[in-house]
């Protein structure tokens, strides 16, 4: 049945230095941990968290997966890309109206095999009640059912694995967030002192702390407290951007050769660089930021 899950990962990921005198005149060592490297169609923490998610379905029997997501969510695309190379059929439950034509993102997901359906923005806010998801696998057939983003408890366990990786010394790893599993699974694999900092990609998501201690309790029964959410570099919302964003990300590319997803990416770090401005980095703090 399509590939193993082992073959779709070139792990573990690089830890580069990133020099920048932007931030290093403020005493900020910062490394970039290349998770968008893993596999360019399931980059990053979309693989970690589908990692453990896509063992339990195939373990179960299903041959089916059915998620959800906005019309420029990358956990879709991932999605559609893992059940194309493991042989799982996919649909993805789309926020919103359907429209004639498709965005890039939701283009390749049916590219790559991805049934796509569509519920109004009402309707979506309650996809996890028993009857939304009920009247869904009965009009697609038994399905293991991951939730927006892909996360929950098995997404933060593996998101978790991601800090063995890093062997040199760091005091505080970042990382963009729309649905709290990144930060979640990152913080709980943390020891001693170090912190984990989320950046929020969406306005007013302060409700992404409570969901970050649900996530917590859900994969390993307790909860820390190594970690925050940084709710200041949305730019307006998900999928939102500014002219301030935009050239950024052309900059960051001329100086470092890394093209920066807009949608997350590069929100975080801006935020990051922004921080490191304002002084909320102690000199001599070692940053690591998560791509991917």
């Amino acid at each position: 049945m399509g590939s193993d899950l082992a073959d779709l990962a070139r792990l573990p990921s690089p830890l580069v230095e990133l020099r920048d005198d932007r931030i290093e005149r403020h005493g900020v060592h910062l490394q970039l941990k290349r998770d968008d490297l893993i596999n360019p169609e399931i980059p990053g923490n979309k693989w970690r968290k589908l990692r453990h998610n896509l063992q339990a379905a195939r373990d179960q029997g299903f041959t089916r997966l059915l998620t959800f997501g906005g019309a420029y969510s990358n956990h879709i695309r991932a999605t559609a890309a893992a059940g194309h190379h493991l042989g799982l059929e996919t649909v993805g439950v789309i926020r919103g109206d359907e429209h004639d034509s498709l965005n890039e993102s939701l283009a390749y997901a049916v590219e790559r095999g991805m049934t796509l359906t569509y519920l109004d923005r009402e309707t979506y806010r309650r996809k996890t009640e028993p009857a939304v998801l009920t009247a869904l696998t009965r009009r697609f057939g038994p399905c293991y059912v991951l939730p927006e983003g892909g996360s929950n408890g098995l997404a933060v366990r593996g998101t978790a694995e991601l800090v063995a990786e890093i062997t040199t010394d760091f005091d505080v790893i970042c990382c963009a967030t729309g649905t709290g599993g990144t930060p979640a699974g990152v913080a709980a694999g943390l020891t001693g002192p170090r912190r984990a900092l989320g950046f929020a990609v969406l306005k007013g998501a302060r409700f992404l702390e409570d969901e970050v201690r649900r996530l917590q309790q859900d994969a390993d029964g307790q909860v820390t407290t190594n970690w925050a959410v940084d709710l200041d570099f949305h730019f307006g919302g998900y999928a939102k951007r500014s002219t301030a964003l935009d050239a950024f990300i052309v900059d960051f590319d001329d100086r470092h050769g890394v093209t920066l997803d807009w949608v997350y990416e590069a929100k975080m770090l801006y935020g990051i660089f922004e921080r490191a401005e304002a002084g909320a980095f102690a000199p001599g703090t070692r940053v690591v930021a998560v791509l991917g």
